[in-house]
Order: C-alpha cells, then sequence, then structure tokens
C-alpha cells in the first residue's frame, strides 16, 4: 500500500499568506482526500546513511483560523516514503536551492517530485525565453555596461532585472542612463536581462497557469497607481481576464516545450500580448487567487492530473 503523504519543500510556514499562498491552497485541496500533509525548509534535508531526510511537521490546514495550520507532529521522515514532493520554496535561486535539487534528485525514481528537480535547475527561468524571443519585446541578456547603454539609447525606457530575481524585487525602469547605478547594480547581480518598456503594463499583465501541459487559466494583475511592478507581493490588483488568440498559441507552444522537461506545474507572463520572458517554474504561484475571484479551482485539476 502506498504511504498516503505529501512532501511540501516550502519557505517557513509563518511567513506565509494563506489568502494568496498557492503551496497551502494545493496542500489544503489533497488534505480533504485525506493525504498527510509533510511540511519542510530546505536547510533541514539531509542525507543521512544514503537516505534522504527531512526533519519537519505533519500539519493539518484550517483556512477558517486565523492560524491556518496546525501542527500535528514533528520529525524526521525518510522522503522515499512519501507519494509526492512538491519542491514550492520561493527564490533565489542560489546554490542552497541548486543543492536542494541535487539531493532529491536522487530520490526521483522512487517518488515524483514536482517539479522535477533536474528540470527546475536547468530551466533558468528567464534565460530559458531565449528560445520564445520572436514573443517576447526586444530584450537582451548581459553583464556588459556598453551593451546596456546602446539598448537604452535605442530603447529609451526600459526595464532591467536580474536573471535569478523574483517577485519583483529588483526589477528597474531606467529612464535615464545612470552609470554608476548601472554598475552598482551589475556588480551585485552579475547577468541582467533587459528589455523594452511596455507602456500598457499600467493595464496589467496576464499569469497563465499551465499543468501537465495544459492551459488551465489565467488571471490579469494591474499594478497599483504609480508603479510598473504587477507583482501581487508589490500591490497589484487581481482580475478575471481572456486571454487572445495569439496568447494562447504562444502558451501551447510553450506548455508542450515545458512537458517534455518534465515541468508539471508553471506560470507564464504577458505584457501587452508580448511574453515578458519569465518562465516560472520554482514556485509558480496564483491559483488561490484565480478560485477567489472566479471558483475556479486548479488545485483540484492539479491533483487530477496526478490521478489522485
Amino acid at each position: 500500500m502506498i504511504n498516503k503523504i505529501i512532501a511540501i519543500q516550502g519557505d517557513p510556514l509563518s511567513t506565509l499568506n494563506p489568502e494568496t499562498d498557492t503551496s497551502i491552497f494545493l496542500a489544503n485541496e489533497i488534505q480533504n482526500k485525506k493525504y498527510k500533509i509533510f511540511y519542510y525548509i530546505p536547510k533541514n534535508l539531509s542525507v543521512i546513511n544514503f537516505k534522504i531526510i527531512a526533519k519537519g511537521n505533519f500539519i493539518s490546514i484550517d483556512y477558517k483560523k486565523k492560524k491556518f495550520y496546525k501542527i500535528l507532529k514533528n520529525q524526521k521522515l525518510d522522503l522515499s516514503k512519501c507519494k509526492f514532493i512538491l519542491i514550492r520554496q520561493n527564490p533565489p535561486f542560489n546554490l542552497e536551492y541548486i543543492s536542494a535539487t541535487y539531493i532529491l534528485e536522487s530520490l526521483a525514481k522512487k517518488v515524483q517530485i514536482i517539479n522535477n528537480p533536474r528540470s527546475i535547475r536547468n530551466i533558468s527561468e528567464k534565460l530559458f525565453s531565449i528560445r520564445y524571443r520572436k514573443f517576447m519585446p526586444r530584450t537582451i541578456f548581459t553583464q556588459n555596461i556598453k551593451e546596456i547603454q546602446n539598448f537604452f539609447i535605442f530603447h529609451k525606457k526600459i526595464i532591467m532585472k536580474p536573471i535569478h530575481g523574483y517577485s519583483g524585487n529588483d526589477i528597474k525602469l531606467l529612464k535615464t542612463f545612470n552609470i554608476k547605478f548601472i554598475k552598482k547594480f551589475l556588480k551585485k547581480h552579475n547577468f541582467v536581462m533587459c528589455q523594452k518598456f511596455l507602456p500598457k503594463i499600467n493595464r496589467g499583465d496576464k499569469r497563465v497557469f499551465i499543468i501537465n501541459g495544459k492551459i488551465c487559466g489565467a488571471i490579469s494583475r494591474i499594478p497599483k497607481k504609480g508603479s510598473f511592478l504587477s507583482n501581487m507581493s508589490k500591490g497589484a490588483t487581481a482580475t478575471t481576464v481572456k486571454l487572445t488568440k495569439s496568447e494562447l498559441n504562444v502558451s501551447k507552444v510553450i506548455a508542450k516545450d515545458l512537458k517534455k522537461e518534465q515541468i508539471f506545474f508553471a506560470g507564464i507572463d504577458f505584457i501587452d500580448q508580448k511574453l515578458n520572458g519569465d518562465i516560472n517554474v520554482t514556485s509558480p504561484t496564483g491559483i488561490k487567487t484565480l478560485y477567489d475571484l472566479s471558483k475556479i479551482n486548479l488545485a483540484k485539476k492539479f491533483w487530477k492530473e496526478l490521478n489522485l
């Protein structure tokens, strides 16, 4: 009999917002199917006597309570006993993140891990988009200040962001070329992604949800007044939205490729019908927000696609 345990590798529970958090939404759904939820943070992942062990907690979820989780039992768990493991911690995609994927990869033949740790490691969330450049606004990837300057002179307004950034952190809109600032930025982040600024971001972007190679829904996220950042964590407001024919076609191309790469769950973003180049495979978010807006429950779809 298969042990009915779902392990989630995530950020500390105390830092999660149950009103928007996708990991908790997924956990709550599978909990309703009588699966046990084991939750741990990456630093508590170990290899002991050639077994992959995590120190963490069995928890229950209750959205009705202010403290949305209850710790049922604290223990060390051999992760090979799990039915599924979900990798759900946020970037930064640093050496700790990479090391965790190497450790979990040794379990991949025994336990299905979502997303596949090797695939997460191999797919840079921004650099992977190079293959889809014909669907994107003008974009360069570089740490050469002269290339950035040339790009800025041509486009007048550009977005600059770290290759391995997340949640809208450290994204800059350049309206003037401040060489001192850019040198400091490059020293901190090395390679950056520079993109022609799309002013229609003020009308929102579109986050598309991909599950098992299928386009499953989308939301729009509208930046707060005076901002160009569409991340919910930066104050954006979400609304329901439909994809255009062009957006749907591009999404299907990417979804097909991601399935080949063993990426089960992903999110991609469009601005003004242009792919913005962020292929979210580490910890895609937004399905709780979609549910609150439309009552479309992609957590059910997620687990159904895994035959649960």
